[in-house]
């Protein structure tokens, strides 16, 4: 939990998201101070992590964007995938109902014209959620031995898809701003002085962008109930792992773990 990581770890990352001017408010899905287990120094530290709206809005603040979208990407949509001449989408194919994407489609033009776009299939990247985020590999571990487990990386793949394929075409390809340089290289680090830019990265198994804003359907609900009512985990776990849950969710759930 948050209110046990490093005091000092915590300001820092407040710091860094008032550098940025970026609120931090779960809510809004701009930035975030979540806890991690640094296990090589057996203790708990904050880390700044960049939402997906903060990332969208320090792009848009630079002044050098003309369209910005990310979308999934279904069978018969695919009609030649080529990185070197660039992918040829048919976006009047729809998908049947219950088809599950292919892969993931991320797209900006600046105002001078040029273009990017990064293309990864679902298998890619399922590979980078497994890299980076710890709570997706608990799940799968879990899953494989019949027990129950969540994740907002299985609970919204999609969702979260979308954000890292654009997080990955800007970092890599769009003319970064003084403040987007700044906030790619604090994105799930702990701040460690925010005048000099130094950061420290715990490991390379960092739960990459599971906290950006994802509302909570109805059969998520009900799991994540149950999992309270079964002392399987508990409403600050839930919220740390990146649940957004309405008002009226979040007492529902806060009554359920005081009965």
């Amino acid at each position: 939990m948050l209110k046990n990581a490093d005091p000092q770890s915590v300001f820092n990352a407040a710091c860094m998201a008032a550098t940025l001017n970026l609120p931090i408010q779960n809510g809004l899905g701009f930035a975030y101070i979540v806890p991690y287990q640094n296990k090589k120094e057996k203790k708990t530290e904050a880390q700044f992590q960049l939402g997906y709206k903060g990332l969208i809005q320090l792009a848009q603040r630079s002044g050098q964007f003309k369209r910005l979208v990310a979308v999934p990407v279904y069978e018969k949509q695919l009609i030649a995938e080529d990185p070197i001449n660039g992918f040829e989408f048919d976006w009047k194919q729809k998908p049947e109902n219950g088809e599950k994407p292919i892969g993931y489609y991320a797209y900006f033009k600046l105002l001078n014209d040029f273009t990017a776009e990064l293309y990864m299939t679902t298998h890619e990247v399922d590979e980078h959620a497994q890299r980076y985020s710890q709570t997706y590999r608990t799940y799968l571990d879990k899953k494989s031995k019949g027990q129950w487990a969540s994740s907002v990386w299985a609970d919204n793949f999609e969702a979260m898809a979308l954000k890292t394929v654009m997080k990955l075409l800007l970092s890599k390809q769009a003319p970064l701003s003084v403040e987007m340089q700044q906030a790619v290289l604090a994105d799930q680090a702990v701040v460690k002085n925010v005048e000099t830019n130094e950061f420290s990265y715990v490991d390379n198994q960092i739960e990459e962008a599971e906290y950006t804003e994802l509302k909570v359907s109805t059969d998520i609900f009900e799991k994540c109930k149950q999992s309270i009512l079964n002392k399987e985990t508990t409403l600050q776990e839930l919220c740390d792992s990146g649940y957004e849950f309405s008002q009226e969710q979040y007492a529902e759930l806060e009554k359920l773990e005081v009965e």
